[in-house]
């Protein structure tokens, strides 16, 4: 009878250092992958989402997840208009839930759509913009063209569409200084 106690015990025992085991493994496993999410991805969970952004050189950007990119996120503000913020530019995120978005492969077309593709797409559309600059200086006029690591935009008043006499200079900026793009909705500058 004594037998049958002591290697009940043993077997309680060892039972329960394999579940601690295999607890501090899964929380150790977690951690690790965890530790391996990349804000993109983080974000990209958020997708549909209210967010509020601490931005360099901008403050608080706030506005729906619409989409995401490698190093950009769009957001929507109450106005309907559209925000390009720069990734590197974002210092804090507010909104978050628990929801991550899974990895996308680094050879993916996706991931080839980085902040260089969406500012072309600016410029093909020709929308008036608020570029906002990490240091804080703004400019406003219409993105011309894009290369590969500098916009060119064509300096015009927030209210004036892009013509040849309401051009007040063009102005090339330094891509990773580019914090927010915001769209203008005409009549709200």
């Amino acid at each position: 009878m004594r037998w049958q106690q002591l290697f009940d015990d043993l077997q309680s025992q060892f039972e329960a250092e394999e579940a601690a085991a295999a607890r501090a493994e899964s929380a150790s496993r977690t951690r690790a992958e965890v530790g391996a999410v990349r804000l993109a991805e983080r974000l990209g969970g958020a997708l549909g989402f209210p967010l509020v952004l601490g931005v360099r050189g901008a403050g608080q950007v706030a506005g729906t997840l619409v989409d995401r990119g490698p190093d950009w996120l769009l957001l929507e503000d109450e106005q309907g208009r559209e925000q390009l913020v720069a990734l590197a530019a974002v210092r804090t995120v507010s909104g978050l839930g628990r929801r991550t978005a899974v990895p996308e492969p680094a050879e993916g077309v996706r991931a080839r759509l980085d902040l260089r593709w969406a500012l072309r797409g600016l410029a093909r559309d020709r929308s008036s913009v608020h570029l906002v600059l990490d240091d804080g200086a703004a400019v406003t006029g219409t993105v011309d063209r894009v290369g590969a690591d500098y916009v060119e935009l064509a300096e015009h008043p927030a209210d004036a569409p892009r013509r040849t006499e309401s051009v007040q200079g063009v102005r090339a900026v330094v891509i990773g200084a580019v914090a927010v793009v915001r769209t203008l909705v005409p009549g709200l500058g």
